[in-house]
């Protein structure tokens, strides 16, 4: 029987202590131990996972997840040279694809923002840029419902993101954003990956 030692954390029949929302399924559950908080510093994962996030905003994560490898195989695996060159048939065949989610608006922000990736490389790259936004802290929650949804951070990210050209990222969006990629640490003071990325102490 799955045990309460703190709020906010549920230790399962492998006596690791997650939050609820990596407790029940497989697939999330795997996707928290292994890659969520993983520091990412490679342009190719970095302009994946601002692509997924955008495509994630109103929905859930876990149909993002599912939907992943129809993401990748649909966007190039998500090389942003090669996504930089979609054009509008390159559109209509994303809209008619049932392995992605179809929305024009963020098909149209996944090719605008690979654009943006690429026009970055003359001046430090994608990289460089997304993580000079990590803050001098970082949240330490109790609970779920100690996690915050953005941050001046966030806020800062998404506005220099929107200057240069990038779209869909508002601070919400980047806030996830950052937690995903290790640049924050909002894993739960007691769970097994609180601090499991190297970033944080």
């Amino acid at each position: 029987m799955e045990q309460l030692p703190a709020p906010g954390v549920i230790v399962g029949p492998d006596g690791l202590a997650r939050p609820a929302w990596a407790s029940v399924d497989p697939m999330l559950r795997d996707y928290y131990d292994t890659e969520w908080g993983v520091p990412v510093r490679d342009e190719h994962g970095l302009y994946e996972r601002i692509s997924l996030e955008a495509f994630q905003s109103g929905l859930s994560w876990a149909i993002i997840l599912r939907k992943r490898p129809g993401f990748r195989a649909a966007f190039a695996d998500f090389d942003p040279e090669r996504v930089a060159a979609f054009d509008e048939n390159d559109v209509m065949r994303l809209l008619n694809d049932e392995k992605i989610v179809r929305n024009r608006l963020k098909i149209h922000a996944t090719i605008t923002n690979a654009r943006a990736t690429v026009a970055l490389r003359d001046s430090g790259g994608l990289v460089d840029f997304v993580w000079s936004f990590q803050p001098d802290a970082t949240p330490a929650p109790l609970t779920q419902s100690d996690v915050p949804t953005r941050s001046d951070a966030s806020v800062a990210l998404s506005k220099a993101l929107k200057k240069i050209g990038f779209v869909f990222v508002g601070p919400t969006t980047m806030f996830a954003l950052m937690e995903a990629i290790g640049i924050i640490d909002t894993h739960l003071v007691d769970s097994h990956r609180r601090g499991s990325s190297g970033v944080w102490g």
